[in-house]
């Protein structure tokens, strides 16, 4: 059975216990879903300058993060990891032409845990991870996704973990109103999702408001295009809309070709 790519803008870690409506947004959809063989996933806190695929027979709990309430550094997620799936997810990117490494290293960052608390707290369904890279633009996150969309028909769930806008300089208080050039970014992030205007959403730099404003660096975006390219086609449908702290846009998306 196919499971349609996902994206999740994961917020900080205290999404898990603020007001935040995300984490149900995220619990509800998991809930609707067929159980996954797998977890495929990229955060943007994952960060290298090639290809990873986070080979771990086991996931330590990275709590990679400062400042927040002190539960939250008592939270794990011990998921472990699938051999037979890394080995998978290697596969299609050397079929794909993509050069890349198994990374053994076992810990597994916040901006794959969160969501993932949320959406299987069991922690029983095997999870890999893949990088995000810093230093590419959007059309390579995309081609990674392309690479992997294959898997989704095998029940594998592909998650792309970041954040559609990211400019922690702009944070405001939580009932602060959204920023203008954030809500017009996340706006133009949502139509061109809806529609599959997959060249406008590559070529973002230079076509969508207030670009570098709402990311003064890329890796938060990046993973959206990773779950764009494994979407095989298919237009994206809204899970949640909503901007937090005035310019913290938690928008979800799953590729599901279902339109609005």
């Amino acid at each position: 059975m196919t499971i349609a790519p996902l994206f999740i803008s994961h917020g900080g870690p205290d999404v898990l216990i603020n007001a935040s409506p995300a984490r149900h947004i995220w619990q509800a959809h998991a809930a609707k879903l067929p159980r996954p063989r797998g977890i495929v996933i990229m955060s943007a806190h994952y960060l290298a300058l090639q290809p990873l695929v986070g080979s771990a027979a086991q996931w330590r709990t990275v709590h990679d993060f400062g400042g927040f309430p002190r539960e939250l550094y008592r939270l794990s997620y011990p998921a472990h990891g699938d051999a037979a799936l890394a080995q998978q997810v290697s596969t299609a990117l050397t079929a794909a032409g993509i050069g890349h490494q198994q990374d053994p290293a076992d810990g597994m960052d916040h901006g794959a845990w969160v969501p993932l608390l949320m959406m299987y707290p069991e922690a029983d369904i095997p999870v890999v991870t893949l990088s995000t890279l810093p230093r590419q633009d959007a059309a390579t996150h995309y081609r990674l996704g392309q690479a992997l969309a294959a898997l989704a028909a095998q029940d594998i769930l592909i998650i792309g973990s970041g954040s559609i806008t990211h400019n922690l300089y702009a944070l405001g208080a939580p009932d602060t109103p959204p920023q203008p050039w954030a809500q017009a970014f996340a706006d133009w992030v949502a139509l061109r999702v809806q529609q599959g205007d997959v060249p406008a959403l590559l070529d973002w730099q230079a076509q969508a408001p207030f670009a570098r404003q709402n990311h003064p660096t890329d890796e938060h975006l990046l993973p959206l295009f990773f779950a764009l390219g494994a979407a095989d086609g298919k237009v994206g449908r809204s899970l949640h809309r909503g901007i937090e702290y005035a310019s913290v846009t938690m928008d979800a998306w799953v590729f599901d070709g279902a339109g609005k």
